[in-house]
């Protein structure tokens, strides 16, 4: 119990200065003046002030509050290494068991780093816990904090004014322990396909020994070549990006005796390829509705370099006017498709007809030129079908189809064939949903006879009109219909057809993300995230090998047709490899070349300056025998000393919460009534004599 004394005036404190400061001067003068009874006036005064003051004796129950500890746990993935997470599990537990037996102290136990935590343990931060364990604690009350850990924080506060009770540190690891890492210096995020990009890299050892390694040099796992360097000296490195999108650069040394961990062994650098600009000729053979549909949609595409002839004089045109006076632009067929056909990426005849306009050794060429790799398009109109086809010309070794002849005039829908709703040229165009499809109808379709690869789309009668087809290492499209215009138009509604041109010209050119069989995988998170394009119905499992080597099955459910995906949660940073069928991926989940792993050697100088600001102390893990040697807990007071050689210190607080008071009031009811009456009375009697 606590007993103190309380005023609870009677009146406001003006008024009782109104009544007792004259009565204070006449007594003070009569004190002064040594008059008869100046003494009774004054206890007379002091009875008077009691009663107005009114004194009451408070009677408080009050019980004392604890102090918080904070007790911080490293469960990071450095912990992992060795036997540190069992040396930190067994002081976490030895140290709860002796705090519990003070019962001053309230013991908060935060561990950071674990497994799907919002840190996903690609760094440290064992302060951002401290900070929220102590959220909603006031400073009177925070008694300390303990940290266990292995030494490697990455958020240490520059300094320690914001906390002001003792920081412990307890260290997990050997001393003298050693280990190897590499990592990039210089890692650009883009590149451009096919030309050289500089990178540089360093390897660091923390013994700081000297000499030279070997480092292997991996694009998207496939080992490109083997390269020398000296141990802690910046190294340059040239690489050529293969294809464009996402690319996994990825550098590797061999371990050395006595390492600590192999995972920092490799750097991982993920670059996004660039394409330069694709270079498209498109060769119209006259002047027609839809001939503007290819231009405009070729020229709104940034990444693409558009050379356009329309054939508007055709040779058999003689009108007797000088060559010398004719404004059109002579079409430089020799320098096109002689000289730089290579240059191009994509080759569209549109409508293109056999009038002499091209040599027919120069069809050779262009079947030549798709054999090697060249993508070809052929936008059909009733020219493919008529006598100067050229489908009649050297050129039919490279065309997936001959025309029949027929001419096909009628009102229909183009839809999607089984095999077109799982490719991804037309896989999901906007409208192929419903029956009948929600676009326009065409009018026109030439009739082929069977046709080689794959037919997306169809016509009447379940006729073909969009036929996909490899030749050697080229790619050729052929769309049996001039009336993809109607689309662009608005006719009825219009269509899809910047999706479905956009995708055919792409897929021409070979664009990864329209590969018909394609295995990708990514990171999000701590989610590692599997996508795979097929024709197939099923393509099974995918298999995951992780990066410390151990392998687990992730299923694949199919999201849309052709198209499946699968995720997984895994508790590992770094490059997974995945496998399904014939096709492999690589994905790196967490951040690239994380700090967890950038210095794995445990340390007591991180943390060291904080905590001895803080006085507090820092200090290496110890077995003894079966168990972890820890020092000693002291309970000691705010100004006393928080450390000892075999002992650290937590604070204790002085605040209580108050449960209840009784009052007692000191100068109330007859008793205060009496005393003053007496004052009053003995002032009376000796002023009467």
């Amino acid at each position: 119990m606590n007993w103190s004394i309380s005023l609870e005036p009677l009146l406001s404190w003006p008024w009782i200065a109104a009544v007792l400061v004259p009565i204070l001067l006449a007594v003070a003068f009569g004190l002064w003046a040594r008059q008869r009874g100046a003494w009774f006036r004054l206890a007379a005064l002091v009875a008077l002030a009691l009663a107005l003051l009114n004194p009451v004796l408070l009677d408080e129950e009050r019980e004392p509050l604890k102090s918080v500890v904070a007790l911080i746990v490293d469960r990071s993935q450095s912990q992992d290494i060795g036997a540190r997470q069992e040396e930190t599990s067994a002081a976490v537990a030895a140290l709860q068991e002796r705090l519990a037996r003070f019962r001053q102290f309230d013991v908060r136990v935060v561990e950071a780093g674990q497994a799907g935590a919002a840190d996903d343990r690609t760094e440290t931060r064992l302060f951002g816990a401290l900070d929220g364990a102590f959220r909603d604690v006031p400073p009177s009350r925070i008694a300390g904090a303990i940290m266990i850990t292995d030494g490697q924080v990455h958020d240490v506060p520059a300094t320690a004014s914001g906390f002001t009770a003792p920081l412990h540190a307890l260290v997990t690891g050997e001393e003298g322990e050693r280990d190897r890492r590499i990592r990039f210096e210089k890692a650009p995020r883009f590149g451009i396909v096919g030309k050289p990009l500089e990178m540089t890299y360093r390897v660091i050892d923390s013994d700081g020994e000297q000499g030279s390694v070997d480092v292997r040099i991996m694009i998207n796992g496939q080992q490109v070549g083997v390269g020398r360097t000296q141990i802690g000296v910046e190294t340059p490195l040239n690489i050529t990006i293969p294809n464009a999108g996402r690319n996994i650069v990825e550098l590797a040394i061999d371990p050395v005796d006595g390492e600590l961990t192999h995972t920092n062994n490799r750097a991982i650098a993920v670059l996004d390829g660039i394409r330069e600009n694709l270079r498209v000729l498109l060769v119209s053979g006259e002047p027609h509705a839809g001939e503007r549909t290819w231009r405009n949609l070729l020229k709104s595409d940034a990444s693409v370099d558009l050379v356009h002839f329309t054939i508007l004089r055709p040779p058999e045109k003689q009108d007797g006017t000088p060559i010398n006076e004719l404004s059109l632009i002579a079409f430089p067929t020799r320098e096109l498709f002689v000289e730089k056909i290579d240059d191009f990426d994509l080759i569209i005849f549109d409508r293109y007809q056999h009038r002499d306009v091209l040599p027919i050794l120069y069809y050779d060429y262009i079947a030549e030129y798709v054999e090697k790799g060249g993508a070809l398009l052929i936008a059909a109109g009733p020219e493919y079908a008529g006598e100067q086809s050229i489908a009649h010309t050297p050129l039919i070794s490279a065309l997936p189809a001959l025309p029949t002849g027929d001419v096909v005039e009628e009102a229909f829908y183009p839809r999607l064939t089984d095999t077109g709703q799982r490719h991804p040229v037309t896989r999901g165009l906007e409208g192929a949903a419903s029956e009948p499809p929600h676009w326009s109808r065409w009018f026109r379709l030439i009739g082929i006879d069977q046709p080689e690869g794959e037919v997306v789309m169809k016509g009447p009668e379940d006729r073909p009109l969009l036929v996909l087809d490899r030749k050697g290492e080229g790619r050729v499209g052929m769309l049996l219909s001039d009336q993809g215009w109607l689309w662009a138009r608005g006719f009825e509604g219009g269509g899809p057809h910047v999706q479905l041109y956009r995708r055919l010209a792409h897929w021409l050119m070979k664009e990864p993300e329209l590969e018909e069989e394609r295995l990708t995988a990514d990171g999000r998170g701590m989610t590692l995230d599997i996508n795979r394009q097929t024709m197939r119905d099923d393509p099974g499992p995918a298999e995951v090998i992780t990066p410390s080597g151990k392998t687990m099955t992730v299923p694949l459910t199919q999201s849309q047709p052709g198209l499946f995906t699968g995720s997984t949660q895994v508790d590992e940073i770094g490059l997974y490899q995945i496998g399904n069928g014939d096709l492999s991926a690589l994905a790196h989940v967490g951040p690239v070349n994380a700090p967890e792993f950038a210095d794995t050697v445990s340390t007591t100088e991180v943390v060291r300056p904080f905590a001895e600001a803080t006085g507090g102390s820092i200090r290496r893990l110890t077995a003894q025998g079966s168990s972890i040697a820890l020092p000693n807990i002291v309970p000691v007071r705010a100004t006393g000393e928080a450390s000892g050689r075999d002992w650290i210190g937590l604070r204790t607080t002085d605040d209580s919460v108050l449960k209840s008071v009784s009052r007692v009031p000191l100068f109330g009811g007859f008793f205060g009534l009496a005393l003053l009456m007496l004052a009053m009375g003995a002032m009376w009697y000796r002023e009467g004599r």
